[in-house]
This record gives structure tokens, sequence and C-alpha cells, in this order.
């Protein structure tokens, strides 16, 4: 890792010359998103670490990674031989370089970040922490680009598209209104690429995976998309002029936030504007959650009509793959690589198909047990027809976003791997069985679906939900069922919300299981309560069961499952698929 140790030695030259004892690479953006363009994976360019998760800190004696639990076993591999060492993190939502930097630098000292790439909130967090042992933040300091300047990748300039009105329910023109409704603020800064692409029905490909693109959208009396003008077409020119939108460029967002009077009032969220961003803006600023966030979190009918066809279509594209499996694994040599690529092409063969959600885990064996392990084509493992087999995958359609995982027996499996499956199951079922009073936080439901594996001393380190988005990002806040305290556990469930119910267990060197569903939230029949019901449509694989040790209620919920599945999937298969669904469907 010869080139990573001389970037670090790079680094560490500009600290000295600027006096800073500490650097703090994050992995997010100017936009504060999970996944960002290849222009900003800036911890993985310094340290070698791809996970989408975990922060970089160079400091002049020491350099490390935190992470959490789910990537333990990838940065393991990938900070070998590079002067960085792999800091735990049990909890997926804590700080702990903060308490490294506590504890190792002196009085006086300097930290340096990039304040673009920190939020409002991240940047006082981390001055208030730091403060408390006499050591300054110093929250404008870009070393980054001043190092990586020969091969870093520019950005994106692929044309942004208009989603098809045949997809959508409220147009851009009224989604617009309610966000200038929902404020007393002159203008509101939205700068989450999501949050501006559902504003205003618009979608790119600047980041993988995510059909995002990238810009700043400015609201108020008049509305202004700061974007790279060479990536709007004549159409979608004529759809923002319709919709009353102005476009400027992208880097003219600046200069427009300090041209404003200071008794303009501008409403940013601190948990996603970035700090540097906010220094610019002359006008008072109002410190107000994203309100598009909140609204596009809770999905209307029409878009759930059409996210339970997306679920047919995927389950029809899963069968295929699966199929293609059982028939080939004993005649060639299909490795873990091989099928990630075979759920694509399936799914691609599917109306309204635009791309996958995320790169396919696909993890055999003991590669399960890496939880965002993703196989690479020159060191993928071949799957044979024993152990068991870890899929998790999912599509983007024009209607819909899907994330599906499920765990397969290829052969003989231990008992202790169905036995802990078993308890995952229950945990499954228990969160997608829960009715709840109006007003709970995924937080508080967290814990149904660890319960069995508590009972049996097994836990899993990563949360067990996430929201998700319609032909947006696979991984949607604001909602989720995570253990401790974050905004996610936090966030009130509400009907419409699209979440995802994913409880595993991981054996190092063994096995991964993991069973995922996405489930919509709705109003219960008892008034004032809600409830989930399982969107995904694609069966639990019976062989992975202990089933002496469901209950009745727990065999009734598979059965009533497994039916739904077969009755809404099946009219959409070959004699052949059928025939395979319905064994795989059939009543225990």
């Amino acid at each position: 890792m010869t080139n990573i140790t001389q970037r670090v030695q790079s680094l560490r030259a500009k600290m000295e010359q600027y006096n800073i004892s500490a650097y703090i690479i994050p992995s997010s953006d100017p936009h504060q998103s999970e996944y960002a363009a290849k222009r900003w994976l800036s911890r993985q360019w310094i340290s070698n670490f791809t996970g989408s998760a975990g922060t970089a800190m160079v400091a002049l004696h020491h350099a490390g990674v935190w992470t959490d639990t789910r990537y333990f076993l990838q940065a393991e591999q990938e900070l070998a031989d590079t002067p960085f060492e792999l800091h735990r993190m049990e909890n997926q939502f804590s700080v702990g370089y903060i308490q490294w930097l506590s504890e190792n630098l002196n009085e006086g000292d300097i930290v340096g970040v990039d304040g673009y790439n920190f939020s409002i909130n991240q940047v006082a967090k981390l001055e208030k922490a730091l403060a408390k042992k006499g050591i300054k933040l110093k929250a404008n300091v870009d070393f980054i680009s001043q190092i990586w300047d020969k091969d870093r990748p520019s950005l994106p300039t692929e044309e942004i598209f208009v989603h098809p009105e045949e997809f959508t329910d409220l147009t851009a023109s009224e989604k617009l209104a309610q966000l200038k409704e929902s404020t007393t603020a002159d203008y509101t800064l939205y700068s989450a690429l999501d949050d501006i692409g559902w504003a205003l029905n618009l979608r790119g490909s600047d980041v993988d995976f995510n059909p995002v693109f990238i810009g700043y959208l400015l609201v108020g009396k008049e509305t202004t998309l700061f974007v790279d003008q060479s990536k709007l077409s004549k159409q979608v020119k004529a759809y923002l002029s319709d919709a009353d939108v102005i476009t400027k460029d992208y880097t003219d967002v600046i200069k427009s936030l300090a041209s404003m009077s200071e008794s303009t009032t501008v409403s940013v969220d601190p948990d996603i504007c970035s700090h540097s961003l906010a220094q610019h803006i002359s006008g008072k600023i109002v410190h107000e959650k994203s309100q598009a966030r909140q609204i596009k979190a809770c999905k209307t009918d029409k878009e759930v009509r059409h996210i339970r066809q997306s679920m047919v279509k995927d389950a029809v594209a899963i069968t295929k793959a699966f199929m293609w499996l059982e028939a080939n694994v004993d005649s060639i040599d299909i490795t873990e690589y091989d099928l990630s690529d075979k759920l694509a092409e399936f799914r691609s063969q599917q109306k309204a198909y635009y791309g996958e959600s995320f790169p396919a885990i696909i993890g055999y064996r003991g590669n399960g047990a890496i939880i965002h392990y993703r196989p690479q084509k020159e060191t993928a493992a071949i799957i044979k027809s024993s152990g068991v087999l870890l899929c998790d995958s999912g599509g983007q359609y024009y209607d819909g976003t899907t994330d599906i995982t499920r765990t397969i027996a290829m052969g003989e499996v231990s008992d202790e791997a169905r036995h802990a499956f078993t308890m995952v199951l229950k945990g499954m079922i228990s969160l997608d069985q829960a009715k709840f009073p109006e007003g709970t936080t995924g937080g508080q439901l967290d814990s149904f679906a660890r319960q069995y594996l508590w009972n049996a001393g097994l836990n899993y380190g990563h949360g067990t939900g996430h929201g998700v988005g319609y032909f947006m990002n696979v991984h949607e806040p604001p909602q989720g069922f995570t253990a401790g305290a974050s905004s996610r556990s936090s966030t009130t469930l509400k009907p419409g919300m699209i979440s995802s119910n994913e409880p595993g267990y991981y054996k190092a060197d063994a096995y991964g299981l993991r069973i995922e569903n996405l489930f919509v939230c709705l109003k219960d029949e008892n008034p004032g309560f809600l409830r989930h019901e399982s969107v995904t449509l694609f069966p639990i694989d019976r062989k992975m069961m202990m089933i002496d040790l469901l209950t009745q209620v727990e065999i009734d919920w598979l059965n009533e499952y497994h039916q739904r599945v077969y009755d809404e999937v099946s009219p959409f298969l070959d004699t052949k698929e059928k025939e395979w669904m319905s064994d795989q469907c059939k009543a225990i």
C-alpha cells in the first residue's frame, strides 16, 4: 500500500505546515450524502477503506479509521499493510474519534476539518467536545484538494431527467407549494440530493445506485435550482420553467446566499446543511428540520400502489436467478459475483427497470458474515451445493425501489446455524406483527426483532431497519429501527413510511444469516394505533428453519405470507417457475 503511505505523508506535511495536529476525513460530501460521487470519496482515497460508513483521522503520529460492526471484517482486510489502525465502534452512531482526540492531543492543539463535508451540528458538537480539553477546531481546512490533484475525478456531467408523470403523484409545483407552506422563513435551502430530486420530480445518475444529481435548491419567493447547466436538456429546462424554477450554476449558490439582505430569513436543517455553506448566508439563519425529508418519507397511496407492483417484478427476477443457480450450481463454477450479475440481468428484463439500488451483497459461507460484503470478480468465492448463502440485493424501478435479503441453504446446514436463523425469523415476524400507538418511534420497536436472539445470548451490531425511497435512495432518512439514541431511532413512525425489517446474526468465518422484507406503515383497525404490512414478496427458505421452535402464530404468519407471495407473483411466472414457487411456498 505504498500509495496510501505516500498520501498520508503528503497530508502530514500539509498539517505541519499549517500547525494542524489532527485532520478528520469523513465519508460524506458537501450534501451530507451517505453515498457520494466519486470526486468526494476522500476517506476511501486516503485510507483504502471502501465501506459506506466510517471516518478517517490522521494525526502526526497516528492514523485511524473508525467504523461500526457492519464493516469490521472488511476494514481489517482493506486497512492491512496501510498506516491506518482500525478502531471498532459497537454503536454505528457513536463518534469514537472525538474521544481519541480528547485523550491524545494536548491543550492548545488544533484539529482541522473541511467544513463543507461536516454539517452545522457536527461542527458544533465537535467544537464543544474538544473545547473541554482546550483543543481548538479549525473548520475551513481543505487539505484533500491540495494533495489529491492529479487523478481526482471531476464532478459528474450526465444529464438530469424527469421522473415520468405516470409514476408520480404530486407535481413539482404542488410539492414546492407544500414546502413553502411548511415554514415562515423567507427561503429554505435544501442541500440533500434526494430532497431536491423529490421536490422537483427529477432524477439523475451522479451517484452510483442512487438516482440523484448534484445541486442545491433555494425555495421561497422565487425558487432557484443551482446545478451544472450543461446537464439540463431543453426538455428539462422547459419543465423547470413551467414549474417557475429559476436555474443558476452550481457554484453560484455561495454568491446568491452572500447577496441576501440581513433581514432575509433562511431556513436550513442543521443536520444536513454544511457548516461552511452556512457561513456564506448573509441573512438570518433559522434552524428547522428538512420538510422535504419529512414529507417524502410518507409515501402517497399512489406511490405505495406502484411500490407493490415493483415488488412483484422484483420477485419474478429473483425467482429466475435462484432457479438458474439451483440448475447450474453442480455443473459449472458459479461465483458470488456471477450471481450478483444474474440478479441484475433478470431485473433488467422487467418493465420500468432503471438499475440496481446498491451493489449486491452475495456472501457464501464465511463471506456472509462480512455484513456489507461486495463480491469482486477476481476474488469472489465459488458457490457450492453445501453451506449457507446470503443474498441481499435490490433494484431501482421507475415505480419503486426494492431491497430484499434471503438466506438460503445450499445443502447441509448445521443445527447451530438453523437455530440462529430461526431466532432471526421469529424476531422478523415479531416486528412485522407489532401493533403500536401513534407517536411510537423506531427505537421503541427495535427490540421486538432482537428478543429471541437475546434470549439465546446472540445479537447483531447493525440497525434492524431503515427508510426506503420511492425510485430514490435505498437508505432514506428519517425513520428506522435502531438500538440506542439516534435521529433514526427517535423518529416517529407514520402511515405511508416504507422501511426495512432485517434482523440478522453473523458468525465470523462461518456464515451470515439475515432476512429482510420491506414493509409499509398503515393505520390499524384499532383507532389511534398503527401496524406494518410486508410489501416484499418472496419465499423464506424453510430448509433453514427449525419448525418445532416456531409458535402456531408464527407458522400461521408464514403460511399466510407464502400464500400471498404465490397468489401475487405466480401470474407472472411460466409453468416451471410456478412449480418452483409453489414448492417454495408450500404450507408448513
